[in-house]
């Protein structure tokens, strides 16, 4: 990335140009997009506590205008793990957007929060207190799938398997355990229940518990912010996959590169998405995610962005992604990517 490290260092990041469009655009959301393209919302939706959750959610599809519309359904369920060792570009916001868009849209989907920290489990208005079924108690205690699985109250066909702080210890209490990096890939693998998809929502890490994910997942979908050191761990997350490939999970494959955090004032971020997909290739999604106020917000309301503001850029966006990553379906590939010839590219 020897044009992006030139243009940080020549403080281009702060050369304005005329905006360019932020993703694929939804049917009637062009419009929306256009004025709202820095992402400055102004007027918060209402969230007085008399509005049920359930009304929200219709008030969302009927937003999208999309209510007649499902998404392609798989022939057979996609195990996506999501998965960046850099913090801070958009794991669990996608993870959980992605999810509830797609659930918004007639299918069945798991989030599994293998994150310590939990953020997935509270964007999603679970309750994370100690005692409650976990997927501690799924790799630890040996419980099944289905004992920890807790329903999404404002997404009908949306679970999650919640993380408490339990989890916290989990990667020292796997140490002795046998074979350890598959424990939630055969508790995946003895769930008969209906989902079409699962994802796993990954630490900002490469230990046990990602491990874990990488052997569990079919696909991996990386999140890419577009800011400077884009791509700074990304050839070591790439060299995991690749030895996850040899010794656990020859199947898994990287299908999905979602380009985050895009703001197109900037031309360092133009750089950075072409560089991305100059890597890349066909695993990059055409839609882009922007910087938006709402998909902060969202989470601490105990929502995602999809019931929280449904027609804000963020998440008309993703919506858009959702749709792609569906449409490709499982055997998508990525034409001519070669994860060995990555590693050292970062910036």
């Amino acid at each position: 990335m020897s044009d992006v490290h030139g243009a940080a260092s020549g403080d281009v990041s702060r050369e304005t140009i005329p905006p360019q469009p932020v993703g694929s655009v939804a049917p009637g959301a062009a419009g929306s997009i256009a004025a709202s393209h820095d992402s400055r919302e102004t007027t918060p939706p209402d969230r007085s506590d008399d509005t049920p959750i359930a009304t929200e959610t219709a008030t969302a599809l009927r937003v999208l205008g999309h209510t007649g519309e499902t998404f392609h359904r798989p022939g057979r369920r996609r195990v996506v793990t999501v998965a960046n060792q850099k913090g801070g570009v958009g794991k669990t916001t996608t993870t959980v957007n992605v999810a509830a868009a797609m659930a918004l849209h007639g299918l069945r989907v798991l989030v599994v929060d293998l994150d310590p920290q939990g953020n997935a489990s509270t964007a999603l208005g679970i309750d994370r207190h100690a005692h409650i079924p976990s997927v501690y108690d799924l790799l630890i205690e040996g419980k099944s799938l289905g004992d920890v699985i807790v329903d999404v109250a404002d997404v009908p066909g949306l679970s999650c398997v919640p993380a408490t702080i339990d989890l916290a210890g989990a990667e020292i209490e796997l140490v002795p355990l046998v074979a350890r990096e598959l424990r939630l890939r055969r508790a995946l693998a003895d769930f008969h229940g209906e989902i079409d998809y699962v994802f796993i929502d990954c630490p900002p890490s490469l230990g046990l518990l990602t491990v874990n994910a990488l052997a569990a997942g079919q696909e991996v979908l990386i999140p890419i912010q577009c800011e400077y050191y884009a791509l700074e761990g990304v050839g070591q997350l790439l060299g995991n996959i690749e030895m996850v490939k040899s010794h656990l999970n020859p199947s898994l494959f990287v299908s999905t590169v979602l380009l985050t955090m895009y703001d197109g004032r900037t031309r360092l971020a133009s750089q950075v998405a072409d560089d991305v997909r100059a890597h890349f290739g066909s695993a990059v999604l055409r839609t882009l995610i922007p910087r938006s106020v709402r998909v902060s917000e969202a989470p601490s309301y105990g929502q995602t962005v999809m019931t929280y503001d449904p027609a804000s850029p963020g998440a008309l966006c993703y919506l858009d992604a959702a749709r792609e990553i569906a449409e490709r379906g499982l055997d998508v590939r990525a034409d001519g990517f070669n994860a060995a010839s990555f590693e050292g590219s970062a910036p």
